[in-house]
């Protein structure tokens, strides 16, 4: 059948559903003619192919068109004509099919070919991504809202979609191992692990061939095809529109257990790559406009480290990533974003740093995204690095804390010259953010993330073995500040496997107690290994995956933290939105420093030890944490109780299982006026 075809609105960009059909827009300055193809099937010919009229389908550099009598589920696709001129930044190319920007669905993705996207002239209608038209205004939401957890109150739980239920051994349904149903099942773990948000690793449909090796995949997800759709390989659902129909069902469910989704966003680059790498979309539409180009056009700025560079503060591409968070806020009902490489969208048109007019900016001071939950990493892969400067482009912005990382990796393995750093990271890092008024929650605290080594491979491995990655070991970061303590790798020896919990238990303690957001890494609470390979973003494998056999085989660690983080949920003192003074603070909560020696730290280059006491007089809340970092027992004083209370142990990290950590009513009693605190050990008390 023949489509009657009219006008059209410039506005919204993308496809929409409206009374007696769907309106198409799509912007391209330097496109010479455009084509709308409609499909039966995504791997199929188009069954219409309709020109835009550029006196009647064109306004300024919008292309626009309403084609009546078709609906939501509409398979469709642009072809866009130009001239290809690579000298000046031009590659279009008509022989490609390319994806509407705004799609909000892709389909035909295991058809895809890569190799075929990038050859110039060749046709690849078949084996191209094409978009759907979705409809997102009828879906019961159940009266589901955003939790809106303060910050100050957040434990964050960084998670791969698919790698969290793959197992067989996850006990999810087969068909949705996975998959965002699958994770659905799977809430009732992370409710009772304590977390009160959950940042989902890329979930934009993302290009799961660009590897170095054909035989690997792209796991973790930052190499973007679209800003709008939910990647379909993690969907159950698998009918036209499913899987954002399923994304949606998974964030519902988590809102109703009072959990949060954070989604990690990748708007620095595109799949695309660089010269040499595939069209499928923002090459084909209008190249200069939407990557920033060297002086020889042809070839593609690399502040990623992923071949190009998304153009963020150009207008159009800029509009494309407000309109890109303002759906997923307003339509998908989304907590937060984390923005990879976050200091490449404060990079002007010819790549420069901006400040307060960069595309950070408008995010800010956008009404749907405010109080919204936005995350920057600050840094990008060209050495422009703001930890505790972006906040010049606003104060609403947190930041993964780098150095929180960094310097209790150094202080937990003994290093010298960490003792004054540990205490700043404790204190989120008052002497990185030096705004006054700064809220200290806004530090991100991680000691390890999705780029790394894991938690239980930071202390069992002093090098990386990443050779599985194809690129003979030379891929992913080779400063780790880790230890093996002894061996490298696995061993059955007692004593280097108790040590080795001992200071994942340290770890845990420093990054929940310390004043700031913690963030844990998914499987770290259970001793996940990934057998030293700290880049896994190639392996959709078991090497990657969650091993839900842990849970039991590690039971003791899960314990331990879930202990920690429901500890200090249950105390005001750690749920502060102000700065710790460091001196009694009236009425308010204040912290003192102490080393073995009470009053007395030792802020010497050659010591490995550190106390403080934490006192919030109007909850009558009080307690006493030391650190020994040192290969050595030292005994430390601890101070006297107020009036009418006795100091009762809490942790103890050098203790066997089961009295490592106790519940409040539980603690153990402490007498006298000293404790000895174990070689790489870690003491809570607390006074009742």
């Amino acid at each position: 059948m023949n489509y009657k075809i009219s006008e059209g609105k410039t506005y919204p960009l993308g496809s929409r559903v409206e009374d007696g059909g769907v309106n198409f827009s799509l912007f391209s300055k330097h496109a010479e003619r455009v084509e709308l193809l409609l499909f039966d099937h995504p791997d199929s010919e188009p069954s219409h192919v309709i020109p835009l009229d550029p006196k009647l389908n064109k306004t300024y550099h919008y292309w626009h068109i309403f084609v009546h009598g078709i609906k939501d589920k509409q398979i469709y696709a642009y072809r866009v004509y130009g001239a290809f001129q690579p000298e000046k930044g031009h590659r279009f190319d008509g022989s490609k099919v390319l994806l509407d920007p705004y799609s909000k669905d892709v389909v035909n993705t295991e058809k895809f070919d890569r190799n075929l996207a990038k050859q110039y002239g060749v046709d690849n209608c078949c084996q191209a991504l094409k978009s759907v038209v979705v409809d997102t205004r009828h879906y019961d939401w159940e009266g589901t809202t955003h939790p809106r957890i303060p910050f100050a109150s957040t434990v964050i739980y960084e998670m791969h979609v698919g790698g969290f239920t793959r197992r067989e051994n996850s006990g999810v349904n087969p068909k949705k191992r996975g998959t965002f149903a699958g994770l659905v099942e799977k809430i009732p773990y992370l409710k009772d692990l304590g977390i009160t948000a959950v940042e989902l690793l890329p979930i934009h449909q993302f290009d799961v061939k660009d590897v170095v090796k054909p035989e690997l995949e792209n796991y973790w997800g930052y190499s973007t095809i679209s800003f709008f759709a939910p990647h379909r390989q993690y969907s159950h659902n698998q009918s036209l529109t499913g899987p954002v129909d399923e994304f949606r069902d998974m964030v519902k469910a988590f809102h109703k257990e009072g959990i949060e989704v954070i989604l990690d966003v990748v708007f620095n680059h595109t799949a695309e790559g660089d010269d040499t790498g595939p069209t499928f979309c923002f090459k084909g539409l209008d190249n200069s406009i939407y990557y920033l180009l060297e002086d020889n056009q042809a070839k593609y700025k690399n502040f990623s480290g992923c071949g190009n560079t998304f153009k963020a503060n150009q207008p159009v591409a800029r509009n494309l990533i407000i309109d890109s968070l303002r759906y997923w806020v307003s339509e998908m009902h989304i907590d937060g974003f984390r923005f990879d490489l976050a200091s490449i969208l404060g990079r002007d048109h010819l790549g420069e740093p901006m400040l307060i007019t960069s595309v950070l900016a408008e995010m800010e001071s956008d009404p749907i995204l405010a109080g919204t939950k936005l995350i920057a990493e600050a840094w990008d892969a060209a050495g422009l690095y703001q930890v505790g400067e972006f906040i010049n482009h606003g104060d609403w912005f947190a930041e993964w804390n780098g150095p929180f990382r960094d310097d209790v990796r150094r202080f937990v393995r003994g290093d010298e010259k960490t003792v004054k750093l540990l205490a700043a990271r404790i204190l989120s890092s008052s002497d990185i953010y030096t705004k006054p008024d700064r809220e200290p929650n806004r530090s991100i605290h991680f000691v390890t993330c999705h780029d790394g080594f894991t938690l239980a491979d930071l202390v069992s491995y002093s090098k990386k073995n990443n050779y599985a990655n194809g690129e003979d070991n030379r891929d992913g970061c080779s400063n780790n500040f880790s230890a093996n303590y002894g061996v490298e790798g696995y061993t059955n020896d007692g004593h280097i496997n108790r040590l080795r919990e001992r200071q994942m238990k340290n770890f845990w303690v420093i990054l929940l107690l310390a004043q700031g957001t913690p963030m844990i890494t998914m499987g770290d609470e259970v001793g996940r290994s990934q057998h030293g390979n700290n880049n896994a973003y190639c392996q959709n494998n078991e090497l990657s995956w969650f091993n839900w056999d842990d849970v039991e085989r590690n039971k003791g660690l899960l314990r331990f933290v879930k202990g920690l983080i429901k500890l200090i949920q249950s105390l005001d003192v750690f749920q502060q939105e102000r700065l710790l003074k460091t001196e009694e603070n009236g009425g308010n909560p204040y912290l003192i420093w102490h080393g073995t020696q009470l009053y007395k730290p030792d802020w010497s280059d050659y010591s490995h030890s550190i106390a403080f006491t934490l006192h919030h007089p109007q909850k009558g809340e009080f307690l006493h944490v030391m650190f020994n970092a040192y290969w050595e027992c030292l005994d430390f004083q601890i101070p006297q109780p107020p009036d009418g209370k006795k100091w009762f142990r809490i942790i103890d990290t050098s203790a066997p299982p089961n009295d490592d950590f106790y519940e409040l009513k539980d603690a153990i009693e402490i007498n006298g006026h000293t404790y000895l605190v174990h070689d790489r050990t870690s003491v809570v008390l607390i006074a009742k």
